[in-house]
C-alpha cells in the first residue's frame, strides 16, 4: 500500500466530507427556492458527505499528487453526480441551476482534449438520443419514461467523459437502473411505480470516471 496516497487520500476525503455537507445544504436552499420540502431523514442528511468522502478519497488514492489538477476537476464532477444523486432521489428533479453551469464547466475542460471537439460532440450525441428515448418512450407509453432532467444529465456525462467511456457509463447507468427499478416495483408491488433513473444513471458515470478514463 503507497502510504504517500493513502495519507493524501485520507486527507481528500476529509475535504469531500466537507464538500458534501455544503452541497447537503445547497440542496435544501435550492429545494426550498423550488417551493420543495426538504426531508431530513438520515440518508438524506448524512448521505451527501458519506459518499463524497468515500468518493474523493477513492480517486486521491488512485490519482495521488502527481496529477492534481486532474484530481481537483474530477471530485468538482463527482461532487455534481453526488449532489443530483440524492436530489433526484428525494425529489424526482434535476436542477438547471446544477447541471448547466457543470455541463459548462465540463465543456470547458473538454476542449483540452484531443481532438478538442470530441467532448462536445459526445455530450450533444448522448443529449439528443436520451431526448429521442424521451420523446418516443411518452408517444408509445403515454407515460413520462425519461425526464428531461435524464437528458440533461445524459449530455453532461457525455462532455465529461467523452467517447467510447459514454457508452459505458450508460450501459451501467441503465442496468443498475434496471435492477434498482424490478427492485422499487416489487417492493412497491406496482411496475409503475415513480422511479428516478438520474441517481443510476450518475452511479454509472463514477465508476466510468474512476475505472477507465
Amino acid at each position: 500500500m503507497n502510504e504517500s496516497n493513502l495519507l493524501i487520500a485520507l486527507v481528500w476525503a476529509a475535504v469531500g466530507a466537507a464538500a458534501g455537507w455544503v452541497t447537503r445544504w445547497g440542496s435544501v436552499t435550492l429545494a426550498r427556492m423550488e417551493d420543495l420540502e426538504p426531508g431530513f431523514k438520515r440518508w438524506q442528511v448524512y448521505g451527501p458527505p458519506i459518499l463524497a468522502a468515500l468518493l474523493f478519497g477513492v480517486f486521491a488514492y488512485d490519482l495521488g499528487t502527481a496529477h492534481l489538477a486532474v484530481l481537483v476537476l474530477r471530485s468538482v464532477f463527482v461532487l455534481v453526480f453526488v449532489q443530483v444523486i440524492f436530489f433526484d432521489l428525494e425529489h424526482r428533479l434535476i436542477l438547471d441551476r446544477i447541471i448547466f453551469p457543470a455541463m459548462v464547466l465540463a465543456a470547458v475542460a473538454s476542449l483540452f482534449n484531443q481532438p478538442w471537439w470530441a467532448g462536445i460532440a459526445t455530450g450533444l450525441a448522448a443529449g439528443l438520443i436520451f431526448l429521442f428515448l424521451s420523446v418516443a418512450g411518452s408517444a408509445i407509453l403515454h407515460a413520462e419514461v425519461l425526464g428531461f432532467g435524464d437528458v440533461k444529465l445524459a449530455a453532461f456525462m457525455g462532455l465529461v467523459l467523452g467517447w467510447p467511456f459514454i457508452v459505458s457509463a450508460l450501459f451501467y447507468g441503465v442496468l443498475l437502473g434496471a435492477v434498482a427499478a424490478i427492485g422499487v416495483g416489487i417492493w412497491k408491488r406496482s411496475m409503475r411505480a415513480t422511479f428516478a433513473y438520474g441517481p443510476y444513471l450518475a452511479l454509472g458515470a463514477v465508476i466510468v470516471l474512476y475505472a477507465f478514463h
